[in-house]
């Protein structure tokens, strides 16, 4: 009597299903990624190849039609220049090594420049002026 055995091993595999993973995957990213809108202001800022490695706590931007945003929590918020002082002193209270980077477009006149820096003067806060590295 002649009996086969049917535990053979097969030895092929079917990719077919790990590509419709991975193309789900890939459409996933995909839609998520266009869902996400940058908080960067776009700025065109002076160049320098000086560079420091200081970690501010707040943000002060001023772009080239003289808008003034701060960025406390992650997220650029528009403000009046009367403003910027509260803002900043809400953020960084009584901090005495509070570090303050100010971003400005390259042409912001120097008046509104120097008027940011007198603030942080006098609530004495450690300025940083940011700045692009010399090509």
């Amino acid at each position: 009597m002649a009996l086969k055995r049917r535990n053979k091993v097969d030895a092929s595999f079917s990719m077919s299903s790990m590509t419709d993973i991975v193309f789900l995957l890939l459409i996933f990213f995909m839609v998520t990624s266009t869902l996400i809108a940058p908080n960067a202001l776009k700025l065109l800022l002076p160049e320098s190849n000086n560079q420091t490695a200081a970690k501010p706590i707040t943000t002060i931007s001023i772009t080239a039609d003289l808008k003034y945003y701060v960025n406390t929590d992650g997220t650029p918020r528009r403000v009046s220049f009367s403003e910027i002082e509260p803002a900043l002193q809400r953020s960084i209270g009584d901090n005495p090594e509070a570090y303050v980077s100010l971003h400005t477009d390259k042409s912001v006149p120097v008046e509104q420049v120097v008027k940011v820096m007198n603030i942080a003067r006098r609530n004495k806060y450690k300025l940083i002026l940011a700045t692009a590295p010399e090509r």
